[in-house]
């Protein structure tokens, strides 16, 4: 397990593509258990560990998932979810060239395990900004800022303008990926740290099977790093 930051309140790890977040049905090992039986070694811990999910991002996607170690951290933090205020920034590498940059604002609806563009008012506003980092052999490479958090949502809104993410074969794309994968990474979180008030950003390096596609790692500028704190909140 790849960690980015830890301290009393906070486990931040990197994410592989293909491991689901939080157990379920298919009882495939999640993030959460592996994160607790991380912590159960580290600390020899002999009975159950706590540990919050706060947010979630898809299976199929790598990259930056916070957890919370104590319950206070836990309700605090998904409090502050909940108000959408934590900055979250995706990279994705997508079929055809992206404009430079643009905001998108669609209506999506949820159908049991995908999405969907609609019409007003049969679906939820999901907007989003991106900016195009790079463009090599037909792949762009697009940083983007996600405004609303909609099921799927940047994989739905890029596929519905032919922009489909490599390997995301359920919204149409046609180039092959990695096995269980897709190319979308969330690269980075800012959120305000649960006890301490500080603003804090934790970055990820995309996974290096990206580097397959055509954009050398170098064109890619560089994002502030892992918990770094970015200046004082209230408290």
């Amino acid at each position: 397990m790849k960690v980015l930051f830890e301290d009393n309140h906070l486990l931040v790890v990197s994410k592989p593509a293909g491991q689901i977040v939080q157990g379920d049905k298919t009882l495939r090992r999640s993030l959460v258990d592996e994160a607790k039986n991380w912590l159960k070694q580290k600390y020899k811990k002999p009975g159950n560990v706590y540990l919050g999910l706060v947010h979630r991002i898809d299976r199929l996607s790598s990259g930056v998932v916070v957890l919370a170690k104590t319950s206070k951290a836990g309700s605090r933090l998904s409090d502050e979810f909940r108000r959408r205020e934590p900055a979250k920034i995706y990279w994705a590498q997508v079929e055809g060239k992206l404009p430079e940059e643009a905001t998108w604002v669609d209506m999506l609806k949820r159908t049991d395990y995908a999405s969907r563009v609609v019409e007003a008012p049969d679906g939820k506003e999901a907007r989003l900004r991106f900016k195009r980092l790079a463009y090599s052999a037909g792949v762009s490479l697009a940083e983007i800022t996600l405004e609303t958090g909609r099921h799927h949502q940047i994989r739905v809104q890029f596929g519905h303008r032919g922009f489909h993410i490599l390997g995301d074969r359920r919204y149409g794309s046609m180039i092959p990926f990695v096995p269980d994968a897709i190319a979308l990474h969330a690269r980075s979180i800012t959120l305000r740290h649960p006890t301490k008030g500080e603003e804090m950003t934790f970055t990820s390096e995309p996974p290096p099977e990206w580097n397959t596609v055509g954009i050398p790692a170098e064109a890619s500028p560089p994002t502030p790093g892992g918990g770094r704190p970015r200046g004082k909140g209230r408290r």
